[in-house]
């Protein structure tokens, strides 16, 4: 077995895990691939004679291209009008396949990567790799050109907003199901003190309808009456030809809508303590179409 075999076998036990460091940096699933694809590029071409841990090593190379990826994207002023939903991973009922299961590991819901959408770059960065996956503030340093104090501080102001705004969400999907099933029901049926009781009282609501510039609908809601408000509306425009179907959507309840057999929305709830506290809705028209709902046909 020649030497450059045994470097694309290492590579590939890495696979799974910098696919999931890049898809928490980037929030999307083809740049998180394409920013996989350069590290592999870059290993091929170094010199890893002196590497002892091709796992960190490959960490902090993916970490690099995810931050000359986000501050090219924020140079460009790519985000779309208002609020950016990140891509859902989205699988039926039973849970998703093997791969994305290493994608969701630790429960990466779909409001967290809103929130991290939300920070500078280089702290997005130093709070995913020391954060949600271990890597040392001494290696996260010589990433964002800081020193290891100024990477701990990144770091820290990072979690501070991901604790205010991305709780954590009841590890019972079966009870996670009866309060979404409970809402949809009340929303179809014009129950506004229904919808109002399973919202907590500082829901927020957001939607990305792409780079429209008129949106459907508002873009961010807060508050359990405007957002109980927003779905009576919402029910009522959507008629009778939506087909809506349970799904998973980062490991957590959602819903998946469709019209003429075309994803129409997909629906992301994070339930904490028998209460809706946040409803993400992706609904731009081309990001939907290239999603894979196979699993819930």
């Amino acid at each position: 077995m020649n030497e450059n075999h045994l470097l694309a076998e290492g590579f590939e036990a890495h696979r799974g895990h910098l696919r999931a460091v890049a898809y928490r940096m980037l929030g999307s699933l083809s740049e998180a691939d394409d920013a996989v694809q350069e590290a592999w590029l870059r290993l091929s071409r170094s010199d890893t004679g002196a590497v002892e841990n091709l796992g960190g090593w490959l960490t902090t190379v993916v970490g690099r291209v995810c931050l000359d990826m986000l501050r090219s994207r924020t140079a460009r002023r790519e985000e779309p009008l208002g609020v950016r939903i990140p891509d859902p991973v989205v699988s039926g009922e039973s849970g998703p396949g093997p791969e994305d299961q290493a994608l969701l590991a630790d429960s990466v819901g779909l409001a967290l990567l809103v929130v991290l959408e939300t920070l500078a770059p280089a702290e997005r960065l130093a709070f995913v790799l020391h954060d949600l996956f271990g890597v040392p503030f001494d290696e996260i340093a010589p990433i964002v050109d800081r020193t290891p104090a100024a990477a701990r501080q990144l770091a820290s102001r990072a979690r501070r907003r991901v604790r205010g705004a991305a709780p954590a969400p009841d590890p019972d999907l079966a009870r996670q199901r009866e309060v979404v099933d409970a809402f949809l029901a009340a929303a179809r049926g014009g129950d506004m003190e229904g919808l109002i009781a399973l919202l907590d009282p500082d829901v927020v609501l957001r939607a990305d309808y792409g780079g429209a510039p008129a949106a459907p609908a508002p873009r961010e809601v807060r508050g359990a009456a405007a957002v109980a408000n927003q779905a009576l509306t919402f029910s009522r425009l959507s008629g009778s030809g939506l087909l809506t179907r349970p799904a998973l959507v980062n490991g957590a309840v959602g819903v998946v809508s469709s019209r003429e057999g075309r994803p129409f929305s997909v629906l992301a709830f994070t339930v904490v303590d028998g209460r809706i506290v946040a409803i993400d809705i992706l609904a731009d028209p081309e990001r939907l179409d290239g999603l894979d709902l196979t699993d819930l046909n």
